[in-house]
C-alpha cells in the first residue's frame, strides 16, 4: 500500500471514530436544546395569550358592557377565555403544531371543560398553590406531545359572570343557561392554560441542525484531507520518489545523473543532501578506480 494510502486511512479511521463521539455527544445537546427551544416557544404564547385576557378584562369588556348591543345578547368577545382562544387561533396560522386551552373544571361553554389528563392538571395546582407552571408529557394516538401548563386562579371581576346566577348578566343565562360555570369562589384554581406540542416538532429541529451539522464536519474534513494530501505529496512523496528514481538508477550503474536539488533544512532535505554527497563520493571512488 501507497504512503499516501496508508495516511488517507489512518486520518479516515481518526475521523470516522471522531465523528462517530460527536454525533453521539451532539445529538443528546441537540435534543435536549431543541425540547428547551420547544418549551419556550410554548411558554411565549402563554404569555401572550395571558396579556390578551387582561387586555380583554381590563380594556375591552369596560367598553363593551356598555354598548346597547351587549344589552341585546351575550358578546363572548369580552371574556378572558373567549379572547385567548381566538387569538392563539390566528397564530396556529404560522404554528399548527401547537395547540391552546383555557380548560376549566366548570367552564360556562362546555368547549371548555377539561379532559381527563387536563383535570389532573387542574388538580395538580390546585393541590399546589405555589406551583406557577407544570410541563409533562403524555401519549397521544399520534405519538408523544409535550405540555406546559399554566393556572388560572379567580379574581374579583371573574365573580361577577361566575359567582352566582342571580348575579350573572342576563344574557349569559340566555346563552349559557344558569346550569354550569357558577360557584366560584376568590383565588380558586378554577383552569389551566395548556399549550401542547407533539414531541416530534423538537425531534425534528434536532434531526435538522444535527444531519446539518454532519454535513458541514464532513465537508470540512474532505477539504483538510485534500490539502494535507497536496501538501504531503509535494513535501514528502515527490521529492522522496525522485530519491528512489536516482538512487534506482545509480544502482544500476547509470552515473550520468545530476544531483538532486535540496532545498530546504528539513528532514528530506537532509536526507537528500546525504544522498548527493554519497552519490558524488561514488562516481569519484568508481572514476578512481577506472584510471
Amino acid at each position: 500500500m501507497k504512503l499516501l494510502a496508508k495516511f488517507n486511512l489512518m486520518l479516515i479511521l481518526l475521523f470516522g471514530t471522531g465523528l462517530l463521539l460527536v454525533s453521539q455527544l451532539s445529538r443528546t445537546f441537540l435534543e435536549k436544546n431543541a425540547r428547551d427551544q420547544t418549551l419556550q416557544q410554548a411558554k411565549l404564547m402563554i404569555s401572550s395569550a395571558r396579556s390578551t385576557r387582561d387586555y380583554t378584562e381590563q380594556e375591552l369588556d369596560p367598553l363593551l358592557e356598555k354598548t346597547p348591543e351587549s344589552a341585546k345578547r351575550f358578546l363572548p368577545q369580552t371574556i378572558p377565555f373567549y379572547a385567548a382562544t381566538v387569538t392563539f387561533n390566528h397564530l396556529r396560522k404560522d404554528y399548527p403544531d401547537y395547540t391552546y386551552k383555557e380548560a376549566a373544571l366548570n367552564p360556562t361553554n362546555p368547549r371548555d371543560r377539561a379532559d381527563q389528563w387536563e383535570a389532573d392538571i387542574i388538580e395538580y395546582f390546585r393541590n399546589h398553590p405555589d406551583q406557577k407552571q407544570l410541563i409533562g408529557e403524555r401519549q397521544t394516538a399520534t405519538g408523544t406531545s409535550i405540555s406546559l401548563s399554566q393556572p388560572i386562579v379567580t379574581n374579583a371581576s371573574c365573580l361577577e359572570c361566575h359567582g352566582s346566577p342571580a348575579a350573572a348578566p342576563p344574557t349569559q343565562i340566555q346563552t349559557y343557561g344558569s346550569a354550569n360555570g357558577f360557584g366560584w369562589t376568590l383565588n380558586e384554581v378554577i383552569g389551566a392554560q395548556i399549550v401542547s406540542v407533539p414531541t416530534a416538532v423538537a425531534e425534528g429541529i434536532a434531526s435538522h441542525i444535527f444531519h446539518t451539522l454532519l454535513l458541514y464536519i464532513s465537508a470540512s474534513f474532505l477539504v483538510t484531507l485534500a490539502v494535507i494530501d497536496l501538501g504531503l505529496y509535494y513535501i514528502i512523496i515527490l521529492p522522496v520518489r525522485r530519491l528512489a528514481t536516482t538512487a534506482d538508477l545509480v544502482s544500476k550503474g547509470d552515473l550520468s545523473q545530476p544531483e538532486l536539488i535540496c532545498k530546504g533544512k528539513d528532514e528530506i532535505a537532509e536526507v537528500t543532501a546525504s544522498f548527493n554527497r554519497m552519490y558524488v563520493s561514488l562516481k569519484k571512488a568508481i572514476e578512481m578506480l577506472d584510471k
